[in-house]
C-alpha cells in the first residue's frame, strides 16, 4: 500500500517524495509546492512502536488534522493513531500494511492535504464531491431537525466545500443513512467546546432526500459497501454513491 499511496500522491497532487534523512533514507516527505508545508510523511518504523504485533517494520503514514474533534474520533479507529514522532495534537499515524482500508486512507490524506495549503488553496474550485458524516441522537436530535424547516445549520467537517453533498449517519440506536443534503454555505465562525464536542465552524445544509432508515443500515454499510465506521466525514465509493441516487 506504501507505493499505491505514493503513486496516488504523484497523480493526484502532482508531488513526489522527498527524502531528506541519510540516516533514515526510508522516510518520504510529501510536501505543497506553493508553500513547501508537509502534508504527508512515510515512514518504515519498528511494528512495536505503532502497536502491532510482530517484529520487523511497517510502512505508516503522518497526516495532519486540523479538527481536535475529528482527530479525537480517528484515533479510536482500528490502525489510526496519535502520530509517531510528530505533534500528536495536530498529527496522527496511519498504518499502511491493509489494517485500515485503502479508500480510508486516500480521504485522510486529502483532509491532510487541504489542511496544510494556502487558505485560497483550500477553498479553490474543484468538482461537488459527495460525504457521509455522523450524527449522535444523544447529542442532537437529528431525527426531528428538518421537521419544521429545510436548512439547518451542522458542524462543518475538514475539506467540505459549498455545493458538496452530504449524506448523514444516524447513530445507535438508529444506525442507517437518514438525509440527503446539500452544503450552502461554510465557514460560519462558532466556537463550542465541551466533553463530548468541539465546533470551531459551522455550516449550512440543506435537505434533499429522507431515506427509511431499514434501507442503509450499518449492517448494509459494512457488508455491501466496505464502510466499517463512520466517525467522522470520508468520501464515498462510487456503488453506494449510484444507490444513494437510485434507491
Amino acid at each position: 500500500m506504501r507505493q499505491k499511496i505514493t503513486d496516488l500522491i504523484r497523480d493526484k497532487y502532482d508531488v513526489l517524495p522527498e527524502y531528506p534523512w541519510e540516516k533514515y533514507d526510508s522516510n518520504a516527505v510529501f510536501r505543497h509546492k506553493e508553500n513547501r508545508k508537509w502534508f504527508a510523511l512515510i515512514m518504515d518504523v519498528k511494528k512495536d512502536k505503532v502497536g502491532v504485533e510482530g517484529k520487523g517494520l511497517v510502512s505508516v503514514i503522518n497526516l495532519k488534522i486540523d479538527d481536535p474533534a475529528l482527530r479525537d474520533m480517528l484515533i479510536n479507529e482500528k490502525g489510526i493513531m496519535p502520530a509517531y514522532h510528530m505533534s500528536k495534537v495536530h498529527w496522527i499515524t496511519v498504518l499502511l500494511d491493509g489494517t485500515v482500508p485503502e479508500e480510508r486512507v486516500c480521504d485522510l490524506l486529502e483532509i491532510s492535504y487541504q489542511a496544510t495549503s494556502y487558505l485560497k488553496a483550500r477553498h479553490k474550485e474543484r468538482a461537488p464531491k459527495e460525504w457521509i458524516i455522523p450524527a449522535n441522537p444523544k447529542y442532537y436530535d437529528i431525527i426531528h431537525a428538518f421537521d419544521d424547516k429545510d436548512e439547518i445549520e451542522w458542524k462543518q467537517g475538514s475539506g467540505i466545500n459549498v455545493g458538496d453533498t452530504v449524506f448523514i449517519y444516524v447513530g445507535a440506536p438508529v444506525s442507517a443513512v437518514m438525509y440527503k443534503c446539500r452544503v450552502t454555505k461554510t465557514d460560519i465562525p462558532f466556537d463550542y467546546k465541551d466533553g463530548n464536542l468541539t465546533i470551531r465552524a459551522l455550516m449550512t445544509i440543506r435537505l434533499l432526500r429522507r431515506y427509511d432508515p431499514s434501507v442503509f443500515t450499518f449492517d448494509t454499510l459494512r457488508d455491501e459497501y466496505g464502510i466499517y465506521a463512520v466517525r467522522g466525514p470520508r468520501g464515498i465509493p462510487n456503488s453506494l454513491s449510484c444507490a444513494l441516487r437510485d434507491e
